[in-house]
């Protein structure tokens, strides 16, 4: 099997509503008109009322009601309200993959987004662009399934997708890994070249002559909502840190500094940092 034989065709690629598709055409654009965004998420009922109930979740934490997409747009800004658009979007184009829990995919996503931003605002790294690769990082992953489900069949029962030894075995058996696939997608769809290469290493973020910090971010995201999608016990917990790539960062280099009962300074628990956000997975 090759990468390209996952994306060569268009009836093998998902289907992105076509406002998740204008959205991210503003990811090379210096001027957004808002106006026109404003007008093209509104036109579409559902897509808003959820947009809606996002904006005011306890996530954002908002001192008033937002009540409509223009207060959406001001009171978030706008690349946050594309986050969240383009998340939606994504959720809805992958459905019924075969050999997937999907509402455990998605909400292991999430989590990656969000504990990916929140590292990345306390290493001065761009939060939103962290958001978004966490919660497209393992979208291969969906593509390898739908396309080519007898394939990935053995390496399943091998490994969960959400292992972190999945992109070394995918790499041994299949030549090529989830994150490659990831980032073919995102070509595919126009994401940004900074994007598609941060999608590419997040695996081994420390690989590259020039390592992205967005990737190694998100990498040190993934592991925190791994320990909790796939219920580690302490020591494997400690044993999967990937401390290098936390102390690259400027983070602890013991896993448990990092937890959330490990003190003030330490990451809050998940379900705190991504409260309110559930309703982008429905």
């Amino acid at each position: 099997m090759q990468i390209q034989s996952l994306i060569d065709q268009p009836s093998k690629l998902p289907v992105i509503p076509k406002v998740t598709q204008q959205l991210i055409e503003s990811f090379h654009s210096e001027n957004i008109n808002r106006h026109q965004i404003t007008e093209r998420i509104s036109a579409d009922p559902v897509l808003s009322a959820k947009l809606l109930r996002l904006a005011n979740s306890a996530f954002f934490q908002m001192s008033r009601t937002i009540g409509t997409v223009e207060d959406a747009l001001h009171m978030l800004g706008f690349v946050m309200v594309r986050n969240l658009v383009v998340g939606n979007g994504m959720v809805g184009a992958f459905r019924n993959i075969p050999g997937l829990d999907l509402q455990q995919f998605w909400r292991y996503s999430l989590n990656t987004a969000c504990a990916s931003r929140w590292l990345a605002m306390r290493a001065d790294i761009n939060g939103d662009l962290a958001f978004t690769l966490g919660l497209l990082h393992a979208i291969g992953q969906l593509q390898m399934h739908a396309v080519a489900a007898a394939e990935m069949l053995p390496l399943d029962k091998k490994l969960s997708v959400l292992d972190s030894g999945r992109a070394r075995l995918e790499v041994d058996l299949l030549g090529f890994h989830y994150a490659q696939v990831s980032a073919e997608l995102a070509r595919v769809w126009n994401f940004p070249l900074q994007l598609i290469e941060a999608l590419r290493h997040i695996p081994d973020p420390l690989a590259p002559a020039v390592v992205s910090k967005a990737a190694a971010v998100v990498h040190l995201g993934a592991w925190r909502a791994r320990v909790d999608a796939l219920q580690y016990s302490d020591e494997a917990m400690r044993a999967s840190y990937p401390a290098d790539v936390a102390m690259r960062l400027g983070f602890p280099a013991q896993a448990i500094e990092l937890l959330a009962d490990a003190g003030d300074h330490a990451m809050p628990a998940l379900e705190e940092l991504t409260k309110g956000l559930e309703a982008m997975l429905e």
